[in-house]
């Protein structure tokens, strides 16, 4: 089955929204709530903010549900360095292309990638957002 990707456009800016990698981690209602309003349709409104407020916000989306890209870029991100972020009181955020190898079978990831930190996701290695219903401290 393909993948759900919904655009929104702003100016130059393109915002990609995949909603099946989404952890509803809430960062980019906390940062951005002129902009991201889950009871209205669409729930983007890219109207709401500058393209470099949306840009440095996505930029810290956990899950990488949230994506942009600028008119004139190419697409394909090079990500060059891998960078591990240990998010407070939820998962592991590795910026950057992984091969994550389990029971002899290699899988292929674009990041950023959230890995699970509190041992309670449902989808392990990968974070799925359950540190909040547990309250995980860490």
């Amino acid at each position: 089955m393909a993948e759900i990707v919904k655009d929104y456009t702003k100016g130059d800016l393109t915002i990609h929204w995949k909603p099946a990698k989404c952890i509803h981690s809430e960062i980019c209602i906390k940062t951005l709530p002129e902009v991201y309003k889950p009871s209205e349709k669409p729930w983007i409104q890219p109207e709401g903010a500058s393209e470099e407020d949306l840009m440095k916000q996505i930029d810290r989306c956990p899950s990488a549900a949230l994506t942009y890209i600028r008119k004139g870029q190419d697409a394909q991100e090079v990500v060059s360095n891998t960078e591990i972020e240990i998010m407070v009181n939820g998962p592991l955020l590795v910026k950057g292309n992984i091969r994550l190898v389990r029971k002899g079978e290699t899988e292929e990831k674009e990041g950023p990638v959230a890995l699970c930190r509190c041992g309670e996701s449902a989808n392990k290695p990968f974070c799925d957002g359950a540190h909040k219903r547990i309250d995980f401290q860490g």
